[in-house]
């Protein structure tokens, strides 16, 4: 460990575990390199998920991903697909992708505090015999991440229990952060009238989600 103004680091393992201690044996036991049921029931529950890329030279990205329940395509026991909707095309984790194809997905179902991890391999397809099945109101997707699975596992609910995530006496009121109009007027839009940008936010923005 090294010491400085800011505080001690942790530089090796050993100094990590001194710390954590090791893994538990269920922990481990729980991982497998492919689908079983109780995966399958998840995926076809969650609506929305978190994806990690990081590209070739170690750029990282999280990207949340989120659709009707059961987005998610199980392609095989081994693959899943995550479909890609119209966005501001700036596609930080696909270009990732395209570098370094481990990619890391956690998926969450409102109200549980338990979630699904998948970490493996991930490849861009531009069509597939399945996208039809991904087809939210008429429109498929302009493409899909097929992700060859290394490792899924369901994580503990340390996190949202912790967190108080799905509390709703917890959450902040409404009014307590800025608004989506009010932050892209700040840091994205800022020539432009709020008035516009609180138009572009209302209700005709959920009519372009597809």
């Amino acid at each position: 460990m090294t010491s400085d103004a800011h505080g001690t680091e942790i530089r090796t393992l050993a100094e990590l575990q001194e710390i954590t201690g090791h893994p538990i044996a269920p922990a481990l036991a729980k991982e497998r390199d492919h689908l079983v049921d109780v995966h399958r029931a998840w995926l076809a529950a969650s609506r929305f998920l978190l994806l990690a890329t990081s590209g070739r030279d170690g750029t990282c990205d999280v990207s949340p991903k989120g659709d009707p329940a059961g987005f998610v395509h199980v392609v095989d026991d081994r693959t899943v697909a995550i479909p890609e909707r119209p966005g501001n095309g700036r596609v930080d984790g696909w270009r990732n992708v395209l570098e370094n194809p481990h990619v890391g997905v956690i998926l969450l179902v409102p109200g549980r505090n338990d979630t699904l991890r998948i970490n493996g391999r991930a490849r861009l397809v531009r069509d597939a015999p399945y996208f039809d099945e991904l087809a939210v109101k008429g429109r498929r997707p302009l493409l899909a991440c097929e992700v060859a699975i290394d490792q899924v596992y369901f994580h503990c609910p340390k996190a949202f229990l912790r967190s108080e995530l799905w509390a709703t006496t917890s959450w902040p009121a409404p009014d307590a952060l800025p608004s989506t109009a009010q932050l892209a007027k700040r840091l994205a839009r800022p020539d432009e009238p709020l008035e516009k940008i609180e138009e572009y936010y209302g209700a005709g923005y959920a009519a372009r989600l597809y």
